[in-house]
């Protein structure tokens, strides 16, 4: 294929793209600290959220599409209002780094993998982090829910997988 579009707007590299489900829309983040919202189609950035500190290692819209989850480099996580373009939730899981995210299914819970050797689980509504550690012994890299959202996997690298219920 050929490149139709190239977006430009954020001032340093960008680590994730994610698309929202049936749509143009396109999360983004960046080690510029920012998430933004672009149309695929016309290339133009129709939001850019500010509020991380640190380097954006990740960002992904929840299910409904109507949130986003973001974080950065030293254990910061942020729940982003689309609409409002506010932080709903903001948590220090620091100074260790988180690499991905997942919402499961619902959008009430947030996997998150960090470097810290653990995957925490957010539930959104709540604020409540259940720390899920002890079974990889480096970094976890990597979170994933099943379609039901009955199983939460993990990777890491120290060349495992684990798999939560």
């Amino acid at each position: 294929g050929r490149c139709r579009l190239t977006l430009r707007g954020h001032a340093d590299s960008v680590n994730s793209v994610q698309f929202l489900d049936q749509s143009n829309l396109l999360c983004t983040s960046s080690a510029d600290k920012t998430v933004s919202l672009w149309d695929a189609r016309t290339g133009l950035c129709h939001q850019t959220f500010y509020g991380h500190v640190h380097a954006c290692n990740h960002a992904l819209f929840n299910p409904q599409g109507n949130s986003i989850a973001s974080c950065d480099c030293y254990g910061n996580v942020r729940v982003w209002d689309v609409r409002s373009i506010e932080s709903r939730l903001s948590l220090d899981l620091g100074p260790h780094s988180l690499n991905k995210l997942k919402f499961d299914p619902s959008g009430q819970y947030l996997a998150m993998a960090s470097n810290d050797s653990s995957v925490y689980l957010l539930d959104v509504d709540t604020g409540q982090v259940r720390n899920l550690s002890g079974h990889h012994t480096d970094c976890v890299l990597c979170v994933d829910f099943d379609q039901k959202g009955e199983l939460l996997v993990s990777g890491g690298a120290d060349d495992t997988i684990s798999v939560w219920s």
